[in-house]
Order: C-alpha cells, then structure tokens, then sequence
C-alpha cells in the first residue's frame, strides 16, 4: 500500500500550519524531509497534490480529497491507539449491554454519566430486547451484560455454568385501564371472563429462537402487540386495551386519573428482575457496572 498514515499526518500539518517550513517546526523535522515525503506521495498515486505555480502551494482537488477523507483514518488510528492502551490496562474496548423493555432508558443515564467519569475509554452499546429476547442476546454473545432479564432464564444460563445471575427486585404489577375503557365502570373484583371480552395490550417477546414468553393473557382473548413496556402504556393510555403495566410506572397515572387500577380475582404474580453476565468477568467495566447494580439507589432508578 502506497498510502501511508505518516504521509498522511505530514499533508495534515501542512495544510493546517499553512506552509511547508512550519509543518517542518511542528513535526521537528527539516523541510526538503517533508517535500521529499510528499513528492514520493505525488509519485507513488500517481497524482498532483499541491498545485506549485504559485509563491505558495495550493492543494489540488486530489489533494484536497486525500486530505479530507485522510484526516478520518488519522483520527480512527488514534482513537484505536488509545484503546488499545486502554485494554493493555483491563478497560474492555467495548461493553455491550442489554435492557429488556421494562427498565425505562432514561433511568440508565445515571448510571451510564457515572460510568463517563471513570474517564475508562470504554465504549457502551447499548439495546433493547423483551422477554426471551434478553437471554438470547446474552447467550448468542450479542450482549456481555442483561439488564432486568425476567424470570430465571433457560436451562443454558441456570445449567451450563457459563452464566452468572443475580436477582433486582421482583416487580409489581396492576391492572390498568384509561377512564373511556367499558372495563372502569364494571364492578370489582373483574373475573377472567370480564377481562377476556376486552382486547389485552401485550409486549411482543423478541426472542426468535428460546420459546416464548407470555404473561397475563387468557386464551381467546385479541391481543394488541406492541414492542416494549412505555408502547403498552400509551397504547392503554388512549384506550385501545387493558392489561397490566408495573406498578411504579402506572402509579402517577393512577393519581392523576388517566389510569384507573381495577381489582382483578386472579392478581399477576410479581415477576423476578434480574442481571446476568457471561463468566468469568475479566474486564473492568463489567466489574463496575455488576458492582454497581448492588446498590439499592441504583436499583431504586432502574426498578423503582
């Protein structure tokens, strides 16, 4: 490869230091070194860089093109160079994480500005799944760390010792319903054949290859699928369905009447929350992010 990244720093410096002889004094070299580097350039591509018929010389268009798209592999070669030092030092490079939809985004920015003060270098990846959806990114090595993974997870993870988990918090659910839904205004405790008359709303399970993961419908009932936890809420917001949503998400509706909670005769379980990551853990981020998850405030933010 004729290309060089040097090659590519000279023309950078003296396009930004405006002549030859002061990119000669930035890079502490002499100048014939720099016109000699640039000229080899010129032959080996076969290309005018600068136009020289003037008293300075000019970038031509080749040049001005080399340069442009030059100037994003230098900054790529150095931002590769300071991670590479960074995982010399047991920073990973990239952590990849996913949430399923019951835990808010918003509520990992906390988190995830903590993190940045750890000045690690690491980049975060970060993605949504629901249900078996959240096992499966861990156990096909999309993802090194599950968020908020429900329930105990497929024999693999509790099997293979290849996984380690550890519970959140259990999560309580009620059942929900806007003002103009026909459910408000019938008389508690609902039973399953009040409920399996009106259409559920229900996150859709993004798993393609762990069975699927259901919760809360009865057989027969319509059931709107929509992608994630805050979909269900506004799908059952604007009435569209019923269903249960997390308590600590539908409370502030409930208070504010846009909501209302009904008794149900057969109340949903509270479904365990956990984290689960890949062992052994040998990065730093990792560490920092499973230890992290140990603290109640943190929890508290994710989970309420």
């Amino acid at each position: 490869m004729n290309l060089t990244l040097e090659a590519l720093q000279i023309l950078d410096t003296i396009d930004r230091k405006g002549s030859f002889g002061a990119a000669a004094i930035a890079l502490n070299r002499v100048p014939s070194a720099l016109t000699y580097s640039i000229r080899k350039l010129e032959e080996d591509l076969d290309v005018l860089l600068f136009d020289r018929s003037g008293h300075r010389a000019k970038l031509t268009v080749a040049g001005l093109q080399l340069l442009t798209e030059g100037r994003h592999l230098l900054l790529a070669a150095q931002d590769l160079e300071r991670r590479v030092k960074r995982a010399a030092t047991g920073w990973e490079v990239e952590l990849r994480i996913v949430i399923d939809t019951i835990v808010p985004f918003e509520a990992l920015m906390p988190l995830i500005a903590a993190f940045d003060r750890e000045n690690a270098g690491t980049r975060l990846r970060i993605s949504h799944e629901a249900l078996s959806g959240v096992w499966e990114a861990l156990i096909s090595d999309r993802a090194d760390l599950a968020i908020g993974a429900p329930l105990d997870g497929p024999d693999h993870i509790r099997m293979s010792g290849d996984f380690q988990t550890r519970q959140l918090r259990t999560i309580d659910w009620a059942f929900a319903v806007a003002p103009q839904h026909p459910l408000a205004s019938i008389k508690e405790p609902l039973t399953a054949n009040m409920i399996q008359r009106y259409r559920a709303i229900a996150v859709g399970d993004t798993g393609r290859v762990l069975p699927s993961m259901t919760s809360g419908l009865l057989i027969g009932q319509d059931t709107l699928t929509v992608p994630s936890i805050p979909a269900k809420l506004q799908a059952q917001l604007n009435g569209l369905g019923c269903g249960h949503l997390p308590r600590r998400l539908a409370e502030p509706y409930f208070a504010s009447g846009a909501l209302i909670e009904k008794e149900t005769c057969e109340a949903k379980p509270g479904v365990r929350a956990q984290i689960a990551w890949r062992t052994p853990v040998l990065g730093k981020s990792l560490k920092w992010f499973i230890r992290q998850l140990d603290n109640p405030a943190t929890l508290d933010s994710l989970l309420g």
